[in-house]
């Protein structure tokens, strides 16, 4: 019997064929990872081409939305945020059901990227008809398509999602490849990114003006998804030929056990690390999801006064200063996790967030509207540091679990890590419409009252702060170290041999 860090005890599993024959019998230094972690660069590129439909599928339309129907079509921020919130309800739970069967699958393709192959090209047909409104109708029709497209289009993207992110987490057991693989996932990331940022700008293109001169904001949104639709279909099929399942062919395909769909919450929420990295991770996104529509309004009625046309070009310049400081902040981060590990890395990148946050205040200035950049580039910074080095320790997290359960249950961490996650993004995002509405926000004046400025900008600072304070504390208690994992590792390959 192996202790594990709860105090519990796992029992060693019976070997299969070709199993290493000997326990581990004490804690050995920290090796360096071996060369056999390595994962070829082509599969890195395969799984990072995996962004374009995270960023695209999950994200773009969240970024637009208010954009098209709110600012666009005039439809009440709280009718947008009340169904942006359930659609994520609905979204976590497809995520459970996708993650369960991704876990279960048993095929000659694996079990995550017949999925990933099918459900990267729905998400690609299915993206434009999100748009597919029309023009004129009432706050309440817009609502229900809202509501509908969006929950129907929910399970499309958690087919993709689900086995994508399992399958990050199992690519290598290396430590420090782990990080690696998520840096370069994260740096292809900056692209679909850079194209969520010009989004709205292209809706306000001179060609979709109307006769009288006024940007077709709706027409816009929909060649530009129709464009992007397109892409993903195309890069579904390339992440299917580039990327393989590293576990499943020297590992699971051997399993008969099959992991119960209650397990999928209840057993991978008594996972104590997984438990602190869910609490960092969810008081991240919920501080910065209530105040994700403020950026953007604080650019369009404070910085430029109203002007969506002029905001929509600083609004992409912001885009190319993230996609400049995101690839920076990658290696940042990644740096720190290497030389003082994942925990310390986090905590690096919490404390220069906060620092960014307070720094909103100042770079959103009408009189000087290029210190804009650095209020993106500092976000992009940290987010960029944060989920690379999250994404590296949940694949120590499920590595942790396997020692416990003798299952690779990679499916059930995504789907309970997505579960929570959504919850959070859901009372966050239904929070951001009823934190604009507060600040006395109207989208039928050109020009904001100084007293709705004034608020905008301190929620814009002040909400964030709290919530990475509150996941400074979390994190500080996570204790999966570079040299724990190597005594893991080892035990675990003594069990079942290697990967």
């Amino acid at each position: 019997m192996l202790a594990n860090s709860d105090g519990a005890t796992a029992p060693l599993m019976p070997q299969r064929p070709g199993a290493a024959r000997t326990a581990v019998a004490s804690p050995s230094p920290a090796p360096a990872d071996a060369a056999d972690d390595r994962v070829p660069m082509a599969q890195k590129v395969g799984f990072g081409l995996g962004s374009f439909h995270d960023m695209w599928g999950h994200w773009l339309y969240q970024s637009l939305v208010f954009h098209v129907f709110n600012i666009g079509l005039g439809v009440a921020p709280q009718l947008i945020s009340m169904a942006m919130g359930i659609k994520i309800f609905a979204d976590a739970v497809s995520d459970a059901l996708f993650g369960w069967i991704s876990d279960n699958t048993r095929s000659r393709w694996g079990r995550r990227r017949p999925f990933i192959l099918v459900g990267g090209i729905l998400t690609g047909i299915g993206l434009p008809l999100l748009f597919a409104v029309g023009r004129g109708w009432s706050d309440t029709e817009y609502f229900i398509f809202l509501l509908v497209s969006t929950c129907l289009y929910a399970p499309v993207m958690s087919c993709f999602a689900m086995p994508w992110n399992s399958l990050g987490a199992e690519l290598t057991p290396g430590y420090h490849e782990r990080t690696r693989v998520m840096s370069i996932k994260n740096a292809i990331q900056k692209i679909p990114e850079l194209g969520m940022f010009v989004a709205a700008q292209f809706t306000t293109l001179w060609f979709f003006h109307d006769a009288s001169g006024k940007p077709d904001i709706l027409l816009g949104a929909q060649v530009y998804t129709s464009i992007l639709g397109g892409i993903l279909v195309v890069l579904a099929i390339a992440i299917f030929s580039l990327t393989r399942e590293r576990y499943y062919e020297s590992f699971v395909a051997q399993s008969r056990q099959r992991v119960p769909f209650k397990d999928t919450l209840y057993r991978t929420l008594k996972n104590k690390p997984f438990r602190l990295m869910l609490g960092t991770m969810l008081t991240y996104n919920m501080a910065t999801a209530m105040v994700g529509l403020l950026g953007y309004y604080a650019t369009v009625y404070y910085v430029c006064g109203g002007n969506v046309v002029e905001a929509t070009k600083w609004n992409s310049l912001m885009g190319v200063a993230g996609l400049v400081s995101g690839l920076a902040g990658i290696a940042f981060a990644g740096w720190v996790a290497r030389r003082w590990g994942k925990r310390n890395a986090l905590m690096t990148v919490l404390w220069l967030g906060i620092a960014a946050f307070i720094g909103d205040w100042f770079f959103y200035n009408p009189q000087l509207p290029w210190l804009q950049l650095f209020a993106s580039g500092g976000v992009a910074f940290i987010g960029a540091g944060f989920w690379t080095i999250y994404g590296s320790a949940m694949a120590d997290v499920i590595d942790h679990d396997e020692l416990a359960t003798g299952q690779r249950r990679e499916g059930s961490f995504a789907a309970c890590g997505s579960w929570i996650s959504k919850c959070g993004l859901a009372l966050g995002n239904s929070a951001s419409g009823w934190v604009l509405a507060f600040t006395g926000f109207d989208a039928k004046l050109p020009v904001q009252g100084e007293e709705a400025i004034f608020l905008i900008r301190v929620c814009l600072s002040g909400i964030p702060i709290v919530g990475l304070l509150i996941a400074l504390v979390v994190v500080s208690r996570y204790f999966l170290t570079e040299q724990r994992m190597h005594d893991i590792r080892a035990a675990l390959e003594a069990r079942r041999g290697t990967v």
